[in-house]
C-alpha cells in the first residue's frame, strides 16, 4: 500500500470534501431537464447513477482518510516546552492560546481609564476603569501568539513527517 504524509492527506480530504460538493451540484444539474412535450430528452453526457457511485466512492475514501489521521493524530507526540502531546492535544492547545490571545488583545487594547458622559442630561460624568493593567496584557497576547505560532510550527513539522497508508494514486 502507499503512503502519504499526514499533512499531505489533510489537503486531500479537503479537496475531496470540495469534489463532493461539485458531484452534488453535477447530480441535480444532469437529474433533470426541460423538453418540448411529446419529445425525448437529450442523453446526458455523465448519468445520475454514474456521478453516485463516484461520490460513494469519494465519500468512503473521505471515512478512510479521516479514520487515518484521526489513529495519526492520537498515535504520535510532538514535544512543546518539554511536554510530550498528541498531535490532537497539540492542536488543541494552539486553539486555545490563539483564543487566549484574542481575549488579552482585547484587555490590552483598552485604556486604563476613560470618560464615560451619563445620560438623561445629569451633567454627571462618569469614567470606566479598567482594574487591571492594560499593558500587561497587551505584553501577555504578544507572548500567546508567540507560543501558539511555535505550536503550529511543530504541528506542521510533524505532519511533514508521519505518513499514512492511503493510495492517493486515483486523486493525482
Amino acid at each position: 500500500m502507499a503512503h502519504i504524509l499526514l499533512a499531505e492527506a489533510v489537503k486531500l480530504k479537503s479537496i475531496l470534501l470540495k469534489r463532493v460538493q461539485e458531484l452534488e451540484m453535477e447530480i441535480m444539474r444532469v437529474g433533470f431537464t426541460v423538453i418540448e412535450k411529446g419529445t425525448l430528452p437529450a442523453p446526458p453526457i455523465r448519468t445520475v447513477e454514474a456521478i453516485d457511485i463516484e461520490m460513494n466512492d469519494i465519500r468512503n475514501d473521505i471515512r478512510k482518510l479521516d479514520r487515518l489521521i484521526y489513529e495519526a493524530n492520537l498515535n504520535n507526540t510532538i514535544t512543546y516546552k518539554e511536554d510530550p502531546l498528541t498531535i490532537v492535544e497539540a492542536i488543541e492547545l494552539a486553539t486555545q492560546l490563539r483564543a487566549q490571545a484574542r481575549v488579552y488583545k482585547q484587555l490590552g487594547s483598552h485604556e486604563k481609564q476613560r470618560i464615560q458622559f451619563g445620560g438623561y442630561g445629569e451633567g454627571t460624568t462618569y469614567v470606566e476603569v479598567a482594574l487591571y493593567e492594560p499593558e500587561e496584557y497587551r505584553k501577555k497576547a504578544l507572548d500567546f501568539e508567540k507560543d501558539a505560532n511555535k505550536l503550529s510550527g511543530l504541528i506542521n513539522a510533524k505532519n511533514y513527517s508521519v505518513t499514512i497508508a492511503f493510495d492517493e494514486e486515483k486523486y493525482a
